[in-house]
């Protein structure tokens, strides 16, 4: 832990509010043992600013640094020093800015400063050296030195990919379930455009691609292969891949996980008339042209898919109504389904789980992709046959960006029709199919007489049904069940793109979400870029996202370990691993360091070197609580994970936004890694009140930690428990979600809470 700690003031960013000199006086008074160097310095982020404190560290003089100034957030680049353990005391956005007076009032800039401004400073001035105080820093852990790069997926996508990181320098072993390579791609017979003018269809590409990948010398193929197991944690992986009858374990690093995807049951198609021989999937109307068997010379390709929603609505009203002898013949028929999928083993009973829980109310698995693959495969009927009808009915024409060129150029096509418009009914009379819509363009009603009709394919992610991994962790073979994903492989659409729910695999491609050929080869880069990022923080023993190099990882005291198991069921990223008795068996290049492990302990033996339980008990123990709530006013902590919340408060203070003089805020990694103890320890020391800031969640969640909000708010039972046991009212602790571009709603949303702990009065504690 360090011994020498300097504290260095800025100037610039916290006059004409704040004096620097009188700040560094009061650190003298109170800090001297910890803080031998205490200097002011015009403008620290500066040449000579950095200078000052590089010379400081150069001669020995500190061990630690502690910078009263700018937020974190800002020229953290400048302030990094190799080995020294920096902290960052936020005076300028978190106190001065957002500091207003007791009636809301602003202080004058050119009066007296306010004294509760002055306490505020200080408090976290003394925050932010404790902080110090408690953490050291740590060596980097080396886990592994593999390089190789594994792609799961022979197509397009897997081809991009493998031949991406050949180009990095990087070995690369492909696997492809099938006996050829180019999946979905290779049965195609043309892409929509993929480069300018983007008015016409065009080759794949796909047997040109397939030589080159076959050709590298660093790319590896397994074809007629399936990954059986992988096992370890980035790397440091071991591949068990089956080929034929027998089998190869190979090191890995990193995974590509680019396995596509398969077309939905065409069940959920029955309602637009699938089932007749005039009806069809798009994907069955392209390996009709690919084959050279489509003959049809009118086609009507509809995407209005409400006669789909109609049915499947009108089953659930069906369902949601049934009588009481319906119910109990249907959980019979359940119970006996899920028996019979028992005794045929685990997979059988997750598969029928599964389909059982799903709902196709907006038939989902189709996309943007439906409207281009109609323009398509329109002018495939064009191309075909010169006297070629096409016809589109459409609920929305969805071609974003340079797309547009491509629709435009389908409406100057004569021969293709489009039109947006209901369908009412698809129906087979004679040798025709009939379509029927209403509110057309033409603002009539129309039928529309076509030898064929086309409906769209849902694409539906392999990973919906088949673990596609098989990892060995005690979590399970498979990627968490992410039911607002409807099966795709992701973490965090929003901020993390190609990243799973388990480090070290990226997804790339339809596995992802459906996209173009176009998309998926920038979705190969992307997720190659991770995986080699993920190599290489592995091999020099940091954090790869989203705290990207970060040293640390957890450590357990396990002489007290109970072996309750909630740091390793509660882990997001499959981090830990357990032992016979129900030891925690730390994976540190799994970790992404958000510490709900931490918070998930009931005995606190897990912690951090630079984030720990004590540390962040005893930044709260240096908020001054006064005795009476009338004369020195209350107390209020605020808990802001440090991905959405503390940016929000940051953005909101660099706009005017103020909030009330009598909250402290400390930032946290993340909600989830809040551990009770925290809040019984400021209601015992008589906090008015504590609000947990964090990341929305849910099924459109955002949270950088996966489940760290969610977490937090079902510990917060045993929250309210501990407060009762302790006399202290449930309602003083308050979890709110806040995204990161909701920096206009915080001061209300601080505000609010402020008054409503006065409502309820002073903490009984207050004044023991």
């Amino acid at each position: 832990m360090p011994e020498k700690i300097g504290v260095y003031f800025d100037q610039a960013s916290i006059s004409p509010y704040l004096n620097a000199e009188e700040l560094a006086e009061v650190v003298r008074k109170v800090c001297a043992s910890e803080c031998p160097v205490i200097k002011c310095h015009p403008r620290l982020n500066s040449e000579e600013g950095r200078k000052l404190i590089q010379e400081d560290i150069d001669a020995g003089n500190v061990d630690a640094v502690c910078i009263c100034g700018t937020s974190p957030r800002v020229d953290w680049d400048i302030f990094n020093f190799d080995n020294v353990m920096v902290e960052r005391v936020n005076l300028r956005e978190q106190c001065i800015k957002v500091f207003r007076n007791p009636d809301g009032t602003l202080p004058d800039p050119n009066g007296e400063v306010p004294e509760l401004l002055k306490i505020m400073a200080n408090e976290y001035v003394r925050m932010g050296i404790t902080k110090l105080t408690k953490g050291k820093t740590s060596e980097n852990q080396i886990i592994g030195s593999t390089k190789v790069v594994m792609v799961l997926g022979g197509g397009f996508t897997g081809l991009t990919a493998a031949l991406y990181a050949a180009k990095t320098n990087h070995d690369v072993i492909l696997v492809e379930k099938s006996d050829t390579l180019g999946g979905k791609a290779a049965g195609m017979y043309k892409t929509f455009p993929l480069a300018y003018p983007n008015t016409e269809a065009h080759e794949t590409g796909i047997e040109d691609l397939i030589a080159e990948v076959e050709s590298n010398s660093k790319i590896k193929v397994f074809k007629s292969a399936q990954l059986e197991t992988l096992e370890g944690a980035p790397g440091d992986y071991t591949a068990s891949v089956k080929v034929g009858s027998g089998k190869e374990e190979m090191p890995v690093g990193a995974v590509v996980l680019a396995t596509g995807w398969v077309p939905q049951d065409t069940k959920y198609v029955e309602p637009m008339g699938y089932g007749s021989s005039k009806v069809v999937t798009a994907a069955e109307f392209e390996k009709m042209v690919k084959t050279g068997k489509m003959d049809a010379s009118s086609v009507a390709f509809v995407l209005d898919t409400r006669l789909s929603e109609a049915k499947f609505a009108a089953e659930e009203d069906a369902y949601a109504n049934r009588s009481e002898e319906q119910i109990a013949s249907d959980d019979a028929d359940a119970k006996a389904a899920s028996d019979a999928a028992k005794a045929e083993g685990d997979d059988a009973e997750e598969e029928f789980v599964y389909e059982d829980m799903e709902s196709y109310k907006h038939l989902p698995y189709s996309s943007e992709l439906s409207s281009l693959v109609a323009l398509k495969q329109a002018n495939y009927v064009r191309e075909l046959n010169d006297e070629g009808i096409a016809y589109i009915i459409y609920d929305h024409m969805m071609v974003p960006g340079v797309n547009e060129r491509y629709y435009r150029a389908a409406q100057d096509d004569p021969g293709i029709m489009l039109t947006k418009g209901t369908v009412t009914s698809i129906k087979e009379e004679g040798n025709f199919m009939v379509v029927s819509a209403s509110n057309t363009l033409l603002g009539e009603n129309i039928e529309i007489q076509a030898d064929l009709v086309v409906v769209p394919t849902g694409m539906v992610p392999t990973t919906a049904h088949d673990p596609t991994i098989n990892l060995v962790y005690r979590q399970g073979p498979a990627f968490p069940d992410l039911k607002q994903f409807a099966g795709y492989a992701d973490s965090n659409y929003i901020c993390f793109p190609y990243e799973t729910r388990r480090t070290g695999i990226y997804a790339a491609g339809c596995v992802r979400q459906p996209m173009s050929m176009g998309l998926a080869r920038e979705d190969a880069a992307g997720a190659v870029l991770k995986a080699i990022q993920c190599i290489n923080s592995a091999n020099h023993g940091v954090a790869v996202h989203p705290r990207s190099g970060d040293n640390t990882y957890p450590v357990f005291n396990f002489m007290r370990c109970t072996q309750c198991k909630r740091c390793t069921e509660e882990c997001p990223f499959g981090a830990l691993d357990d032992d016979e008795k129900g030891t925690p068996k730390p994976n540190p290049s799994r970790c992404r360091r958000c510490g709900t492990c931490m918070g998930a302990c009931p005995e606190r033996v897990i912690g951090f070197d630079n984030y720990n339980i004590d540390m962040i008990g005893s930044m709260i123990k240096q908020v001054k609580v006064p005795d009476d709530m009338e004369v020195g006013g209350p107390r209020f902590i605020v808990l802001a994970c440090e991905n959405d919340a503390y940016p929000a408060l940051d953005m909101a203070a660099m706009r005017g936004k103020g909030w009330s003089p009598y909250v402290r805020v400390i930032p946290v990694r993340c909600l989830g890694s809040v551990n009770t103890i925290w809040i019984a320890d400021a209601m015992s020391k008589g906090i008015d009140g504590v609000l947990l800031l964090g990341c929305k969640y849910g099924e459109d969640y955002q949270c950088h930690f996966v489940k760290g909000s969610e977490l937090c708010n079902r510990r917060m039972e045993n929250v309210a428990d501990s407060l009762k046991r302790l006399g202290v009212e449930p309602e003083r602790v308050v979890q709110s979600e806040l995204a990161i571009d909701e920096y206009d709603k915080v001061s209300d949303l601080i505000d609010t809470f402020v008054n409503d702990m006065i409502k309820i009065g002073p903490n009984p504690f207050k004044g023991y």
